[in-house]
């Protein structure tokens, strides 16, 4: 067997046959990607990880534990993963996942983006998530030997460690004022200064549990925020929705009466849209911000002059007391300024110290709240009670079809 054979051999494959049967779909299998990625860099962790894997679907169960593995200075942002079974996969010993914060509104430059990959083909297996649930920039699958040189390299070009374990997470924010014309406020500066501020917190566990911090330009929530994150910053406006009159116009002679009335009128919740001849009415009074108008007519409709953010505090996953959407805790407030910046970085931190002197170990602040009750809290960070801080909007995410009945028997 010739050179070229035997390394050619030492990078074969395993037969996976439970794995395979995941290619055969109509949609993309991260099976056929974790295969390429073993072809390509000749990494024989990513091997190993597809051997365990294999195994897992066979016995139904699963084979990795956690350990401490870190990095000088920092007390988080590495996530250890050992297999418990590295006798029979000895190649898939240790795949840890290095977290790795991204600039806000996920802006990478080209450049920026190959010496990462670079970097990382160097130290790990080269498989990268982007992005983690939080909006880390997830490298996925390295040995704890190689987590320091590794993290060395990407600091010395500006990169940073994501949070993992009981910190404030890396915050996840859309691309607000930089490409979209709804963003009600600055969500790249704020989320920049806000993690900056808690950097400290980030890097280094001292917290009940996590802490998320989502920035969302406008009420579409591009960024998820109001069920995934415990202090969701969503943009809004205190004034009128703005009305061009001539674009109203341009829209009805170009789509139709038909069309206004029945994909923008119609569908609004609270029917607070009229049409008179071939002009818009808006009772703002009833104006619920879902931005279904806007969305359809960005040239005619525009979001009110006077903008700001309403911060919504717990919302979560799945833990202790199952699903939980954010409640509204400041219905409005100004995010233009520094001085504003500072104000909102001054109640959150009243929020978090409050959390940190009274929530139980792995309790989240949204379930602190729901232990002790909504108006101690408010209490404990003066803020006053408002008709806007609905208890209960909807109690989860989810929506279950109910098909023990005719869609003529439900109604």
């Amino acid at each position: 067997m010739s050179e070229q054979q035997e390394k050619k051999q030492a990078f074969e494959l395993h037969p996976t046959p439970m794995l395979d049967h995941l290619e055969s779909g109509p949609w993309p299998s991260f099976i056929k990607g974790f295969k390429e990625t073993v072809t390509r860099t000749e990494k024989t962790m990513v091997r190993g990880v597809l051997d365990q894997l294999n195994y897992s679907y066979e016995t139904k169960m699963g084979y990795w534990k956690g350990g401490v593995v870190g990095v000088h200075g920092y007390g988080a942002g590495v996530i250890s993963r050992y297999s418990m079974i590295s006798d029979q996969f000895p190649e898939a010993t240790e795949f840890h996942t290095m977290r790795v914060q991204p600039a806000p509104g996920l802006h990478y430059s080209a450049k920026a983006l190959r010496e990462v990959c670079d970097i990382w083909e160097k130290y790990g297996s080269g498989l990268m998530s982007m992005h983690g649930q939080t909006g880390n920039l997830q490298l996925q699958g390295v040995k704890a030997e190689n987590v320091q040189a590794l993290f060395d390299e990407l600091n010395q070009r500006g990169w940073d460690l994501g949070g993992a374990g009981a910190t404030v997470r890396t915050g996840a924010s859309c691309v607000g004022p930089a490409r979209c014309e709804q963003a009600c406020y600055d969500t790249l500066g704020t989320h920049g200064k806000v993690l900056s501020y808690y950097a400290d917190l980030t890097h280094r566990p001292q917290l009940p549990y996590k802490a998320k911090f989502k920035f969302s330009g406008c009420p579409n929530d591009c960024t998820n925020s109001i069920q995934r994150a415990d202090y969701a910053v969503i943009g809004t406006w205190k004034d009128d929705m703005q009305v061009d009159t001539a674009e109203v116009e341009n829209f009805i002679d170009k789509k139709g009466i038909d069309y206004v009335v029945n994909n923008v009128i119609s569908r609004c919740p609270t029917q607070a849209i009229t049409l008179k001849g071939k002009q818009l009415e808006i009772d703002n009074r009833n104006c619920v911000r879902c931005m279904h108008c806007l969305n359809v007519m960005p040239k005619a409709l525009s979001p009110g002059k006077e903008r700001g953010i309403t911060l919504l505090v717990g919302g979560k996953g799945h833990l202790k007391v199952g699903n939980m959407l954010g409640s509204v805790m400041v219905p409005f407030m100004k995010m233009e300024t520094e001085e504003d910046i500072d104000a909102f970085i001054e109640l959150i931190d009243k929020m978090i110290d409050y959390w940190s002197e009274n929530g139980l170990d792995h309790e989240r602040i949204g379930e602190t709240i729901e232990r002790v009750g909504v108006q101690e809290f408010l209490d404990a960070v003066g803020l006053e009670a408002n008709i806007d801080m609905v208890a209960h909007p909807r109690d989860n995410p989810f929506f279950k079809a109910d098909l023990t009945h005719s869609p003529e028997e439900a109604a």
